[in-house]
Formats: structure tokens, C-alpha cells, sequence
């Protein structure tokens, strides 16, 4: 009996054995993310020890540092650029102001300039005066500004010198034609007081008719009713 027994053991037909291990699961699963970690951990050491031989990261350090000391100098031209185009900007605004002011001045001098251009024309007709006389009218001029307004100007001086201060009146006359008959008109404003010490400019705008024709202008200097001075332009 027992001979059979041990050779049913030992033959094919003798009975399936199953060996089963005795850790439990969780700490199989344990040890296998260890060893896990462990074979990654290894690698990553490998890598970083395979680039410290090749010198790649030491170039890319060297990169990097020099990307950052470019991108310092760039700020600092772009600080540079900002500062140069608001110095550009109030330099331009500055000179526009300037252009304005000096075409405000040409203004004022082309102003002067006429101004001074009449007056030469006022002087350009004096004639040195005789011993006799005291006060005379040099230069009378009319201007049309419009149709039925006109702009006179007379001067008045003393070629004597030292001579004294003259009180008087002027009194300017227009003459012409009214409607194809003798016309004339004194001056609206009536005769003008005058003080003329050693010239005197006198001007004034007067209306006159519009169907009018002005031929002469007549400028009297008055004295106590007396005439001291006449001159008279043809139109």
C-alpha cells in the first residue's frame, strides 16, 4: 500500500502542487513602486551625468546668461529711445512755438514797416521853408478805402527853429461834382484843434456821397479865424 501510494507520487499522474508566497499584496505593490522609483531615479542621474560630460548644460547656462545680459541692454536702448523721442518732441514743440512767435514778429514788423513807409512819404515832400514862413502844410494825401469812404492825412510843420508852439485849427474841404453839379463838403468832424510844436501829422476817415465825385482836397490851417496855411491836391 504504501509502495503505491509513493510511486502515484512520483508519476505523472500524481497530484498538482501549488506554492504560494506568504508577503501580502500590499507590500508587493509597495516594493515594486520602490524599485520603480529607484530604476527612474537612476536614470535621471544617468542623463544629468551624461550631459555633464557632453557640456550641455554648461552651454546652456552660458546661453542663458548671455540671453539676460542682451535683453538688459535692450531694455536700456529702449529707455535710451524713449528718452531721445521726448527730447525730439519738446525740441519740435519748442521751435514750432518759435516759428510762431517769430511769424508774429514778421507780422508786426511788415506793419512797422508800412507805417514807417508812410511817414517817408510824408517827409519825402518837404521842402525847406523860406525865413517867412512860420507854418505851412507839406504833404496831404487821400486814400478810398471804400466807395463813399475816404481816408486823409496831412502834416503840418514849422521850418523856422526855436520857433514857438502853434494853437490853431485845420480844416480839410472836399470838392468835386454831385450829381453833374459843383459839389463840396467840409470835413464832418468840423475845423480840428492843433498844437504844433515842430511837426504835427493829422489824419481822419470822412463819408462822403456815394454818387460823389471827389476832384480836390483843400487842408486850411486856421488862427483866430485868420488863414495861416492852405494846400490843395487835385484827385
Amino acid at each position: 500500500m504504501r509502495l503505491r501510494l509513493l510511486r502515484r507520487r512520483l508519476t505523472v499522474s500524481a497530484p498538482r502542487m501549488a506554492v504560494r508566497s506568504t508577503l501580502p499584496w500590499p507590500f508587493r505593490w509597495l516594493l515594486g513602486a520602490v524599485v520603480l522609483g529607484f530604476s527612474g531615479a537612476l536614470a535621471l542621474w544617468a542623463f544629468e551625468v551624461g550631459k555633464d560630460i557632453a557640456g550641455l548644460d554648461r552651454h546652456a547656462k552660458q546661453e542663458l546668461a548671455q540671453l539676460r545680459d542682451e535683453v538688459q541692454q535692450l531694455r536700456a536702448d529702449l529707455v535710451k529711445a524713449q528718452s531721445v523721442a521726448n527730447t525730439s518732441e519738446s525740441l519740435l514743440t519748442t521751435e514750432r512755438t518759435a516759428q510762431e512767435q517769430l511769424a508774429q514778429q514778421i507780422r508786426q514788423l511788415e506793419i512797422d514797416n508800412q507805417t514807417l513807409r508812410t511817414d517817408l512819404g510824408f517827409f519825402e515832400r518837404l521842402i525847406p521853408g523860406s525865413g517867412s514862413d512860420a507854418l505851412s502844410i507839406r504833404g496831404l494825401q487821400v486814400e478810398r478805402l471804400s466807395e463813399g469812404e475816404l481816408k486823409w492825412q496831412a502834416l503840418m510843420i514849422q521850418a523856422l527853429k526855436n520857433a514857438p508852439e502853434f494853437k490853431g485849427s485845420l480844416e480839410i474841404t472836399f470838392s468835386g461834382t454831385l450829381e453833374g453839379k459843383p459839389w463840396s463838403m467840409v470835413h464832418a468832424a468840423g475845423p480840428q484843434s492843433v498844437l504844433v510844436k515842430s511837426y504835427l501829422r493829422q489824419e481822419g476817415i470822412v463819408l462822403v456821397p456815394r454818387l460823389a465825385v471827389v476832384k480836390a482836397v483843400t487842408a486850411k490851417i486856421l488862427q483866430g479865424g485868420i488863414v495861416k496855411s492852405v494846400h490843395t491836391i487835385k484827385l
